[in-house]
This record gives structure tokens, sequence and C-alpha cells, in this order.
């Protein structure tokens, strides 16, 4: 058994801006919407400092990524069409966010509806 993490082999955003695919040295492939990617975004304005910090970012539906920067070999900035491009997503925040998608999208939902928040607005 191997403790390697996988490593991105490409990176692409859709035409449409609303899609970043990952494809992984393992042969996986993983499509994220902008909006799981902006709700999520591995910023301090979004995760905080701590769990108790962390920000549940309503409106985002309809988001789109205008710009994926590499920076250095260990991540890409993403900037989203609300100008938001402070988070760095690394390669292990990316397969994070690949792997646990489907808790943390349900936790995401849970939240706006727990705090009275849409996607839309």
């Amino acid at each position: 058994m191997t403790d390697t993490k996988p490593w991105p082999s490409e990176i692409r955003l859709s035409k449409d801006r609303r899609t970043l695919t990952v494809d992984w040295d393992t042969g996986a492939s993983d499509s994220l919407t902008a909006e799981y990617l902006r709700i999520a975004s591995p910023s301090a304005e979004v995760q905080g400092h701590n769990e108790a910090e962390r920000k549940t970012v309503p409106g985002k539906a309809a988001v789109e990524i205008l710009a994926v920067e590499p920076v250095g070999n260990y991540a890409v900035r993403l900037q989203f069409d609300d100008m938001h491009n402070t988070g760095l997503f690394t390669w292990d925040w990316l397969w994070m966010l690949a792997r646990d998608r489907d808790r943390l999208w349900s936790r995401y939902l849970d939240e706006l509806t727990a705090k009275g928040l849409s996607r839309d607005r």
C-alpha cells in the first residue's frame, strides 16, 4: 500500500467557465463545479482560521471561473467572477474536495437551510 496522494496530470476549465476538470495520475478524473469550488475555497475569508470561523457562502449558483493560474508545482489560484481569488487550491485540497464532495455539498446545503440562505442570492 502506498502513502502517495494523487497528482493532477491535467486541469481544464470548461468553455462555459462553470466546471473545472482535474485528471489525476491514477487515471481518475473529477469535474468540480465553479459554485462548489467557490463555496469551499481554502481562503481564510471562507475557511477562517478554525472550524468555528468557517463561513457559509450563499448566492454562488451562477459563479464562473475567470482564470486558473498555476502557483509553483503545488497549487492553482482560481479567479472567480465575483472577484474572489485569495484561495490557493493545492493538489491535496482539490483531491479532498473531489473525494469528500457528497459529504461537503450536503453539509453546505444543510447550512444554507439552517441559516435561511440561498444558493441563488
